[in-house]
């Protein structure tokens, strides 16, 4: 392991909700022996709806509150936080190692046969430089659809996942891409993930999906030094808070990953207090 990190320090992931419970879960299962500390700003959900700023600032004050916890990496498995704040954090931050999410376009471009993907994601993550750059750089000559999805992260956050209200949303976004020829979908958000079956069932057998979350894990895997499945020690425990009720997510925790586990509740002023300690 590299000797910058200290192995029984927590990988602080967060996300506005339950969407990066999506990566925590291959994260586990790539490195069940690291320890995490998973922080859902539930009380700030979506934060698609948000404007850059207000993210930046949100995921500033939740990276500062992770660092004071010992945290030895941040994990931003969200898409809109990542294109909103991920390169302002690490000029932030630049001893601290980051790992972030960008949509998965240039796989979909380099295996498309029709030349026509979509790409599911909320406003702020189409808006970033992030999504742009990637788009420029490894889209040419791809046509890319674009759908916003509107509400069905708050359906994924109830743990509506298979409920007519999700399915009249993608229904919405997938129809017209599919009556122009895609043949690929991209999840450009974290929640999506917890859909794909939904997704496949609308689009069809003919239609990739590409879920971004295990090269996310395995990036993160890299950069702690150890190897896909490998370790030593006991399995690592996993710390889950909300800014928001405890039942929410553990909720979520249930209706996703089938999992029972206590939820710490954390309001955001105490968030902000404790945050400032950081550097100190």
């Amino acid at each position: 392991m590299s000797s910058q990190f200290h192995s029984s320090s927590p990988i602080g992931l967060f996300d506005s909700g339950v969407g990066g419970l999506s990566v925590l879960r291959e994260i586990r299962q790539q490195l069940p022996h690291e320890n995490i500390l998973y922080f859902a700003d539930q009380i700030h959900v979506p934060y698609g709806a948000r404007t850059l700023e207000e993210v930046r600032a949100l995921s500033e004050t939740i990276t500062r509150w992770l660092l004071a916890q010992g945290a030895k990496m941040i994990v931003i498995p969200c898409n809109t936080a990542s294109a909103a704040a991920l390169h302002f954090l690490r000029q932030k931050f630049p001893e601290v190692p980051f790992v972030g999410m960008e949509p998965a376009v240039k796989p979909a471009a380099e295996q498309t046969q029709t030349g026509v993907v979509g790409v599911l994601a909320t406003p702020v993550t189409f808006q970033g430089e992030l999504y742009a750059s990637v788009v420029e750089r490894f889209a040419q000559g791809v046509n890319v659809l674009q759908h916003t999805c509107p509400g069905l992260v708050n359906e994924i956050e109830q743990g509506a996942v298979h409920g007519n209200g999700a399915r009249h949303i993608l229904e919405d976004a997938l129809h017209p891409m599919l009556n122009q020829g895609i043949d690929t979908v991209v999840l450009g958000c974290t929640h999506y993930p917890f859909v794909i079956p939904l997704i496949q069932e609308i689009a069809g057998p003919n239609v990739r999906v590409i879920d971004p979350s295990p090269a996310v894990a395995r990036q993160v895997g890299r950069m702690v030094g150890e190897a896909s499945g490998e370790g030593q020690g006991a399995r690592g425990e996993v710390r889950f808070l909300t800014t928001g009720a405890v039942e929410q997510l553990q909720r979520g925790l249930r209706n996703l990953l089938n999992l029972e586990a206590p939820v710490e509740a954390r309001p955001w002023n105490l968030i902000e207090k404790e945050a400032s300690f950081y550097g100190k």
